[in-house]
């Protein structure tokens, strides 16, 4: 991976080694069972794996602990999903190497993907090959100056950024309307929010948008799809 001068995150922690970004004053993934967030929100909510095919991209904004990407490369690895698997990930303040070692440490069933990410992690720009055909794009900086430049299009968004009301640079309107546009025809995006101005700016996007049963004590969160022609 190329270095891009990434701003590294800084944590602290919450009693059962739960990282909170100090920055922003919200934790990296659910107090009650952070795994089990990822597969309600992120992977049923784009119709994962079910959906995955070849040439498949997953996108997303905030790649943190990389929970969400572990959770979507044991759900292939399960599902036996054919390859190739791309996952895209824009990320302003990577984590330092152990500090994700350390935030993963409790998902012991996570432990062999988590092995192979610590061994390639080194918080830089760039692609790595994860396993035979699973490659990791890790674009750093601000999403707002990064996306427009790439040229990738998802099939599925996980739209993973801090609370909006902590974090609202990733949840503007513009920030949609570039994501709608780097989403494949049939395409999907989910996300644990349900703000109104969330799923207005998806809206305005182009995207058909529903609010749906969250994740425990969240009581609703954000489906979308870019309709094809």
């Amino acid at each position: 991976m190329q270095d891009h001068h990434p701003r590294q995150a800084q944590l602290f922690w919450r009693p059962g080694d739960v990282p909170v970004s100090a920055r922003f004053d919200d934790p990296y993934y659910s107090l009650e069972n952070g795994l089990a967030e990822t597969e309600h929100v992120f992977l049923a909510g784009n119709g994962l794996p079910e959906r995955l095919a070849p040439g498949f991209e997953v996108a997303e904004l905030g790649f943190g602990t990389g929970l969400n990407l572990l959770a979507t490369w044991r759900a292939w690895d399960r599902a036996g999903r054919p390859a190739p698997l791309r996952f895209t990930s824009f990320e302003a303040f990577p984590m330092a190497p152990d500090d994700m070692v350390r935030a993963l440490a409790p998902f012991a069933e996570l432990s062999a993907h988590a092995t192979r990410l610590a061994q390639v992690w080194t918080g830089a720009e760039g692609a790595v090959t994860l396993a035979p055909g699973l490659v990791l794009n890790l674009v750093l900086g601000d999403a707002r100056e990064r996306l427009c430049d790439w040229d990738g299009a998802a099939d599925a968004w996980y739209l993973d950024g801090f609370s909006p009301a902590r974090n609202p640079e990733l949840w503007q309107p513009d920030l949609m309307a570039e994501v709608a546009r780097h989403t494949r025809p049939g395409g999907t995006a989910a996300t644990y929010s349900a703000a109104g101005f969330v799923r207005r700016g998806l809206s305005d996007a182009g995207f058909e948008v529903l609010r749906v049963s969250g994740y425990g004590r969240k009581r609703h969160m954000t489906t979308a799809r870019m309709p094809a022609p």
